[in-house]
């Protein structure tokens, strides 16, 4: 078996972190405006610039061979205020790029919500203000109506579930008691928003975009195995079951309840749940994750760029199957071919992969950018993924992390995704001119092999 003749090869970005013009244009702040930004790392100002160069990217992207392009709507540049008022500029803004990418014959792939909150609302208690939900509901209305007629895959809310576990680095929220209301919350404006997509756009698809990555036990030892089950319950499958199955998951929910969260579920929220069904199922994958114990004595997070820790139910194990990214992530092209069968084999719609790929510190030598490490990288995870299809997995799509050089959350400029860099750094904006990088041409030869040719 191979890949689909019409299987969608493409890439991914995000509003906030690539668009920039902050302000510009009737946009409203978002809680990534003026959120505390790491030190030495830039604010979301400025970032790649493609509000104002969003055509000669387009025109790159088409360059690049890409049969879709999965971006982001930011929310406070439809709604300065997240409610109320629509600013006619936003709805140009991605009605133009829409155009663009149709002109070129790249399927727009829309997040609705990707981390940048509109500031109005969380002055109001963001998403532990249970009115969100209809403001999340009006707010789909709205893309529905003026997109609707030329966008047919939707994305609901980014990596939701990173957005709860991380949510003090993701946000600039706190982990508080609230956070799984919040989730609720979230849960709700998704289903909603799944609902009414299904009643204004027949045609259209639209699922939820996790970030899911298999949690493996440290060893055969029982505490080990069950502790990898609660990782899995509380990362992955808690949020997939309420999003397919309109249920909690068990092992979830204890959990919730033993931590003492609160989660207050209104009569009638779980019939909402069921009712919206999801056609496929979006999601990132970097890495997997390996648990133990979390009794046991270790002592090496430190290694980790991302720690998976609640004590009494699990803790993370570097595990030593796997090497490293320079910025601490295990690289486990294995372990996406295991979570693809993982999620197919529970939920059984179709998937499509949102993100995925290599973040690194690139160089620019003599005009060029010689990424053979990405390059490496995503060769082994698309033969993985090749593989999954050989199993039967049904996948229509793959969205490698980044289209284009954009500011990453923690990092900034330094840590780099992109086929094409973007000449700035951290520190100078510089000229923002765009080159090729050695990944360009060879994901460009992947696609027009359909996979083949790698």
């Amino acid at each position: 078996m191979s890949f689909k003749k019409d299987f969608l090869w493409a890439a991914s970005t995000s509003a906030y972190q690539v668009e920039g013009a902050y302000n510009e244009d009737g946009k409203g702040l978002s809680v990534q405006d003026v959120k505390k930004v790491p030190e030495g790392t830039p604010d979301f100002k400025v970032c790649s610039d493609h509000y104002h160069r969003y055509k000669e990217d387009v025109k790159l992207f088409s360059e690049l061979g890409l049969k879709a392009y999965r971006f982001s709507i930011a929310w406070s540049r439809i709604l300065p205020n997240g409610f109320g008022k629509i600013n006619q500029k936003g709805l140009d803004f991605y009605n133009n790029l829409i155009d663009e990418l149709l002109k070129y014959g790249i399927e727009p792939i829309v997040t609705m919500y990707h981390f940048d909150l509109p500031y109005e609302l969380e002055k109001k208690g963001g998403w532990e203000n249970p009115e969100i939900v209809s403001y999340f509901e009006e707010y789909a209305k709205i893309l529905f109506e003026h997109f609707g007629d030329k966008v047919k895959y939707w994305l609901t809310i980014n990596e939701q579930n990173v957005m709860i576990i991380h949510s003090e680095q993701i946000d600039g929220g706190k982990s508080n008691k609230m956070v799984y209301q919040k989730n609720h919350h979230m849960l709700l404006a998704q289903a909603k928003a799944m609902i009414l997509c299904h009643k204004m756009l027949p045609k259209a698809k639209i699922g939820p975009a996790l970030n899911v990555g298999v949690v493996y036990p440290k060893s055969c030892n029982p505490k080990d195995v069950l502790a990898s089950q609660y990782c899995n319950a509380i990362r992955n499958w808690l949020y997939l079951d309420a999003t397919c199955f309109g249920v909690y998951n068990n092992m979830a929910l204890k959990y919730i309840h033993d931590k003492n969260y609160v989660l207050d579920i209104k009569k009638g929220d779980m019939e909402i749940l069921k009712a919206a069904k999801p056609d496929f199922i979006a999601f990132n994958y970097y890495n997997s994750f390996t648990v133990e114990d979390p009794d046991a004595k270790s002592d090496k997070l430190k290694d980790l760029d991302s720690v998976l820790l609640e004590k009494g139910y699990y803790k993370s194990y570097v595990n030593e199957y796997l090497k490293f990214t320079e910025f601490k992530w295990q690289v486990d092209p294995l372990g996406f071919y295991i979570t693809l069968n993982e999620i197919y084999g529970r939920y059984r719609l179709p998937l499509i992969v949102t993100e995925n790929g290599l973040g690194a510190y690139d160089k620019l030598e003599d005009g060029k950018v010689h990424d053979d490490y990405r390059i490496d990288y995503l060769r082994e995870h698309i033969e993985y993924m090749k593989k999954a299809v050989d199993d039967g997995v049904d996948v229509f799509g793959y969205c490698t992390w980044s289209a284009i050089d954009l500011i990453s959350t923690h990092q900034g400029f330094d840590k780099r995704y992109g086929f094409i860099y973007v000449n700035r750094d951290n520190k100078d904006i510089k000229d923002l001119s765009r080159i090729k990088k050695d990944s360009f041409y060879w994901y460009n030869k992947v696609i027009q092999s359909n996979g083949e040719d790698m």
